[in-house]
């Protein structure tokens, strides 16, 4: 316990988490109060097989969000704190759209197998309502740790370790519609609502970065070279 409190001392701003809870409050409130109105599956929903393998990187995504959290965290406040407005950020328009679009999806099919996998489905199932689901939260929050990391220096330093993030995310999208926990319509969605704040958080700031280090922009400007032959600048007469 003295040890979380030194390191709490020393990385204030993960505080900060604690802006996270209104919104997982407010979550929790849309999913046991809103009746759907919208459902999300589509004809090509039903071509996608049932393949319960694929809990395992679902559940896997609640380990992944938080090393994403704790290790941009330690490593960068920078990095941390733009993560914690893509997380916050991505559900608060998640749920504004639960509110505004009550939707739900009907693929789920009955679990009568008992191998390991199928089980953990149906505790998925019993645990989770198939509402709320249009955008998939499992995406937007997957893809705003992937790219976290891929922009976090510290975690360039790691061998395969931006190729190991970007498959698992991969993993973590597919799991959404191959577990039936969500449509594809809401894995569209989900990345649609990553656009909103991958754009602004690193598209642009990256843009700006290269505009202020090109030549005549206040960045470094080419070095003049004399002429081989006439020993001037080329510009001198």
């Amino acid at each position: 316990m003295k040890k979380l409190f030194c390191f709490l001392s020393e990385h204030r701003y993960f505080y900060r988490l604690l802006l996270l809870v209104p919104v997982l409050v407010w979550f929790r409130i849309l999913e046991h109060s809103l009746t759907p109105v919208y459902m999300t599956q589509t004809a090509l929903d039903r071509q996608i097989p049932f393949l319960p393998v694929f809990v395992v990187p679902y559940l896997l995504w609640f380990a992944y969000i938080a090393y994403g959290v704790l290790y941009t965290g330690i490593h960068s406040k920078e990095d941390f704190c733009r993560l914690l407005v893509f997380l916050g950020g991505g559900m608060t328009v998640a749920n504004l759209m639960f509110g505004l679009f009550p939707n739900a999806q009907g693929l789920r099919p009955e679990i009568t197998a008992g191998d390991s996998f199928s089980l953990l489905v149906k505790f998925i199932y019993d645990t989770d309502t198939p509402t709320n689901v249009c955008p998939s939260v499992h995406v937007i929050n997957a893809l705003a740790v992937d790219a976290a990391l891929r922009h976090s220096d510290a975690f360039a330093k790691k061998r395969f370790g931006r190729a190991a993030s970007l498959i698992f995310t991969a993993l973590v999208c597919l799991s959404t519609v191959f577990i039936k926990q969500h449509a594809v319509l809401d894995v569209f969605c989900g990345f649609a609502v990553a656009a909103l704040f991958y754009i602004p958080l690193y598209v642009l700031p990256a843009r700006r970065s290269d505009a202020g280090n090109s030549p005549g922009r206040g960045g470094t400007e080419m070095p003049l070279r004399r002429s081989k032959y006439s020993g001037k600048f080329p510009n001198e007469p």
